[in-house]
């Protein structure tokens, strides 16, 4: 079977590997002139199954309001008229109880500890290189009040099968002696032992030659245009380099799987949230951390990759618009500079903004449309990286008509 995939991010280059491995034929379609071009470009670089506490949840309304308006704000709507955005919302507030956040927990969870297994499995398998790290992740609290929310969603969460445990200021700074120099007070935290981090790009790029090399046809610099249909089927893909045709179609275009399956009458209730990072260049330096981190008071990541440290955080909803807030971006670089004085300096940082794909109940769409051979696997949020393999694996088991190796009970695209 011939099988289109729409992306070459992340998300379809894992779901072009597995289709391969499924026996079929596939060719991936892409804007860009390489694989891992947008959103995989320069995330956070983390494997983070201990990341997986939904957005939505009872306390989050409250700290919107707290934060609205303010440009430095760890969550910034930009106000303006967006139906889009004001339907998306509806529903996030839907998802905003105890009850509903454990249920979206739980699925989120699911997926991401069974792609996590998948992603080891894949990287033996292959031996690919992307400046991986299994010294898993710790997760700091600088106050009372965030130890407090770091116990409950470590309990929850253990209770859901994640190895993750407490740990006192001491164990944060015998896991990561880097933190010794912090200009900000470290409580605790909790540490989530494997867990990992790698450079997403790297490991994308890297997978699609093995995917190349296995047969899969990667068309770049090719942007799709329309999506013909006939009879409850997709016939062709209609780009600017021509129609491709095949037996099954895969979307895999993150924020921008809604605008091209909108006219085919398919909304995906995915918005784009922006988020920002910064690579620090710490050659030379001895100041910066070697284990992954989350400093969820300013909701800031950190993942050593390489001779660079990535630090990625802030969510703001506006649009598909890239363009970056000096302010946020100062922001970013100084709570990371805060955290850890000696990793690098100013004057060799780079600056990059992605769009997250982001679902009301803060987990994936995966799973068959009204059209017999349409298959959507989008809007992984923050969780794309953590999520790949093992949606990609799933998603390629459906379109082969196998039974998935885990539950996909509340990720289809009918729950919305």
């Amino acid at each position: 079977m011939h099988v289109v995939v729409m992306g070459a991010g992340v998300i379809g280059t894992t779901a072009a590997w597995y289709l391969l491995q499924n026996g079929h034929e596939v060719t991936v379609i892409d804007r860009q002139h390489a694989s891992a071009q947008e959103t995989s470009f320069a995330n956070g670089g983390q494997i983070s199954a201990c990341h997986a506490t939904p957005w939505a949840n009872a306390a989050t309304p409250k700290q919107i309001l707290k934060w609205l308006g303010r440009e430095e704000a760890p969550l910034l709507v930009r106000m303006r008229f967006d139906p889009q955005l004001f339907a998306w919302g509806l529903r996030f507030l839907r998802n905003c109880t105890d009850a509903r956040a454990r249920i979206n927990l739980e699925k989120a969870l699911r997926l991401a500890l069974y792609s996590r297994d998948c992603l080891r499995t894949l990287r033996e398998d292959l031996d690919i290189d992307y400046d991986h790290s299994e010294r898993g992740i710790l997760h700091i609290c600088r106050s009372d009040q965030d130890m407090e929310a770091v116990e409950k969603a470590t309990h929850q969460m253990r209770e859901f099968g994640l190895d993750r445990k407490t740990v006192s200021t001491d164990e944060c700074l015998a896991i990561e002696p880097a933190l010794r120099d912090s200009n900000v007070p470290i409580i605790g935290g909790s540490y989530t032992p494997d867990d990992e981090s790698g450079d997403a790009r790297k490991f994308t790029q890297n997978l699609a030659t093995h995917c190349s090399a296995k047969g899969a046809s990667f068309k770049f610099n090719t942007r799709i245009t329309g999506i013909t249909h006939n009879q409850g089927k997709i016939e062709f893909v209609q780009t600017d380099k021509g129609d491709i045709r095949a037996d099954a179609f895969l979307a895999c275009l993150g924020s921008y799987s809604p605008l091209l399956l909108k006219p085919l009458g398919i909304k995906l209730p995915i918005y784009p949230c922006k988020g920002y990072s910064i690579s620090i260049d710490t050659t030379g330096q001895t100041g910066a951390p070697t284990t992954a981190l989350i400093d969820d008071s300013v909701k800031m990541v950190y993942s050593r990759l390489g001779e660079q440290l990535r630090v990625a955080g802030t969510a703001e909803l506006d649009g598909y618009n890239l363009r970056m807030s000096p302010r946020r971006q100062q922001l970013i670089v100084n709570k990371a500079l805060e955290l850890f004085p000696n990793s690098g300096e100013r004057s060799k940082i780079e600056f990059w903004s992605g769009l997250r794909p982001v679902t009301p109940d803060s987990a994936p769409i995966i799973g068959g449309t009204k059209y017999d051979n349409l298959y959507v696997n989008s809007g992984h949020g923050t969780l794309g990286w953590t999520m790949s393999c093992g949606s990609a694996k799933a998603i390629a088991d459906i379109i082969s008509n196998k039974v998935p190796d885990i539950s996909l009970k509340g990720l289809e695209c009918a729950r919305f």
